[in-house]
């Protein structure tokens, strides 16, 4: 697999910071598999409608209110099929509010197959 693999993290990170819901919906498609799947906790989020419900959720508890920006801590590696990364909810002050660990599994078509969260930072109550 031969796969610009920042390009990548940087098209997941910019999903989640998405206003327009078109070009969200666009975006999800162009990332996740149909059936792409995504753990987060003891959550599971299945195909694009599910994914898209998600994501636009993210975006207006956390982005739309300009609170936090979503952004990755620069520490991408990939290996084969499997990318690693930190994602985090960042406030304009750039305090780290909250954090996970991602860990994307992709198909050979280069969809996300699985999408796993690790929360690494829990965000303060």
């Amino acid at each position: 697999m031969d796969i610009n693999i920042d390009h990548l993290v940087d098209r997941y990170v910019a999903v989640w910071n998405e206003p327009d819901p078109m070009l969200r919906h666009s975006a999800i498609t162009g990332l996740w598999a149909q059936d792409g799947v995504e753990l987060v906790e003891s959550t599971r989020f299945r195909g694009h409608a599910e994914l898209e419900a998600r994501v636009t959720e993210a975006y207006r508890e956390f982005v739309e209110d300009r609170k936090f920006a979503v952004t990755s801590a620069n520490d991408v590696f990939g290996h084969h099929d499997v990318i690693t990364f930190t994602i985090q909810l960042t406030a304009k002050d750039g305090e780290v509010a909250w954090a996970a660990r991602v860990f994307l599994i992709l198909g050979e078509d280069e969809l996300i197959r699985y999408d796993y969260q690790f929360t690494v930072k829990p965000l303060a109550a």
